[in-house]
């Protein structure tokens, strides 16, 4: 399989899961990207997307915004892949400008927020 690519075992999905992500997560904003991040036992980095609703009242902004984060993910998840093996993320990525900005701009602020990911997350661990 493609190290690039965002299988299903990718993906955080579960009522349970992501109650306990924002439960226990922390998070920081990368403008335009709000990220609640935890460690977790899992496999794989494990990664969801979301767009409000109250913010974009149509489903095809909210979806054209959610494949663009997607997408920038995809590219860039190498930066999390190359942690140890043993350190693992459940993540969420929130978008929360008002308005529609370009993929340039959401790409810029997923490569910000996935160094910034890596540093925390690495801190979390020695600290633990």
């Amino acid at each position: 399989m493609s190290e690039l690519g965002l299988s299903k075992s990718k993906r955080l999905k579960g009522e349970n899961a992501v109650k306990e992500l924002f439960a226990n997560g922390n998070s920081f904003v990368c403008y335009p990207l709000r990220v609640v991040y935890m460690c977790s036992g899992d496999e794989n980095n494990r990664v969801m997307f979301s767009v409000a609703k109250r913010l974009f009242k149509r489903a095809v902004w909210r979806n054209t915004l959610k494949r663009r984060m997607r997408e920038a993910y995809r590219l860039h998840q190498k930066q999390l892949n190359d942690l140890p093996e043993d350190v693992k993320a459940r993540i969420c990525y929130s978008y929360i400008a008002r308005e529609e900005l370009p993929y340039a701009v959401i790409e810029k602020a997923m490569i910000k927020s996935m160094r910034k990911l890596c540093k925390q997350i690495m801190e979390v661990r020695e600290q633990a």
